[in-house]
């Protein structure tokens, strides 16, 4: 199936996209979204709203400033989030999601969930298999 067929014409729906070709700009934009920290702020924004950066530094437990910064750009980039800078002193700067990024953290929360409730089964698979592989 066509991106053309999927989803509205837009800036590269004139040609295929195809995320499984290794030169598709689809493919490198995936890798974008399919980061760690891209998705979890993406679930922060679509699950508490707007957020300060610091707001956000604390429900993504364990991010670092730099790696917060440079996804929150790529996010921005990407048109998923909108970056508004309150005139304030000190100013004020909000993050929340625009329309595309509303509509993907719309099917990352259910991927969290899911694997909220799955973790300890995987876990004991995961023991099962390190325990049959051991001596490999």
């Amino acid at each position: 199936m066509t991106t053309q067929e999927r989803s509205p014409a837009g800036p590269e729906q004139a040609q295929d996209l195809d995320v499984f070709a290794q030169l598709c700009p689809s493919r490198a934009m995936l890798a974008d979204l399919a980061d760690k920290w891209t998705m979890l702020i993406l679930m922060s924004l679509g699950e508490f709203g707007p957020q300060r950066f610091s707001e956000l530094q604390r429900a993504v437990d364990g991010v670092s400033r730099k790696m917060l910064t440079q996804s929150l750009r790529t996010l921005e980039r990407n048109g998923l989030v909108r970056r508004t800078v309150y005139p304030e002193t000190p100013p004020r700067v909000v993050y929340d999601l625009l329309p595309l990024g509303r509509e993907l953290s719309a099917l990352l929360a259910p991927v969290g969930r899911w694997t909220e409730e799955r973790t300890a089964e995987m876990l004991a698979a995961r023991e099962v298999f390190d325990g049959a592989h051991a001596d490999a």
